[in-house]
């Protein structure tokens, strides 16, 4: 990392969840620090049930940390109400899942414009710069299909595309290629290194697969709450 302020900084975090077992609280998270500069691209790994995906989901405002603090650009997460957290979610973050979650009633295009309408209507930039992406992605054939006509493999494409359509700082995969054979997940492991380094957007990947990993420039594992 050069000397540029980090894009990402984790402040002492700490993630407790209630445990019956004597009552005493399950600590996922201990007390952990890190910073994440412009355009980096880091995969978290560890063993399941560590924490990956809680960490991810402090990172991406879906999840509150019990102490510690999260800022991003410069700004304190938590001084910002829910309201300014989804609008900054939508504007300033993409997510990426094991599943699509695409909308089975519509089209790839429409899919893909999902995110712009928390602004109004999607514009004809908005359209343009989907349309780009997905041709991109080798998806221009497939502009009015549905997710029931597509791969899997292809479906994944598509919800790449739908989180980088509002140009997001951030770009956060939790077991991306978690559900994809090995051909068609080495394909979107290169495709996500690629937009990492076209749109210089930060990418933070959450996986058990060492191959995509290994594509990351930083690697970080998750034990006993700790990042190594």
């Amino acid at each position: 990392m050069s000397n540029e302020a980090p894009l990402l900084q984790l402040e002492n975090i700490s993630r407790e969840f209630p445990s019956a077992e004597n009552g005493e609280p399950l600590r996922v998270l201990r007390e952990l620090s890190l910073g994440i500069g412009r355009g980096e691209s880091i995969a978290i790994v560890g063993p399941s049930g560590c924490g990956k995906s809680t960490l991810l989901n402090i990172i991406g405002t879906l999840d509150q940390p019990t102490t510690g603090k999260v800022t991003l650009d410069g700004q304190d997460l938590s001084t910002l109400d829910g309201n300014a957290l989804a609008a900054l979610r939508n504007r300033e973050m993409g997510f990426i899942f094991q599943s699509h979650h695409l909308l089975p009633q519509c089209t790839v295009m429409e899919n893909v414009l999902v995110p712009t309408l928390a602004h109004g209507q999607a514009t004809a930039a908005d359209e343009e710069r989907g349309r780009r992406l997905l041709e991109r992605v080798d998806l221009g054939d497939r502009l009015a299909h549905r997710p029931g006509q597509l791969s899997g493999g292809e479906r994944q494409r598509v919800a790449v595309v739908r989180a980088l359509i509002n140009q997001p700082k951030l770009l956060l995969a939790d077991e991306p290629t978690g559900a994809l054979d090995q051909a068609t997940a080495d394909k979107l492991g290169q495709l996500l290194v690629d937009f990492n380094q076209e749109e210089n957007v930060t990418l933070i990947t959450v996986t058990h697969s060492a191959d995509l990993a290994n594509r990351m420039a930083r690697t970080l594992e998750l034990m006993d709450g700790h990042l190594a």
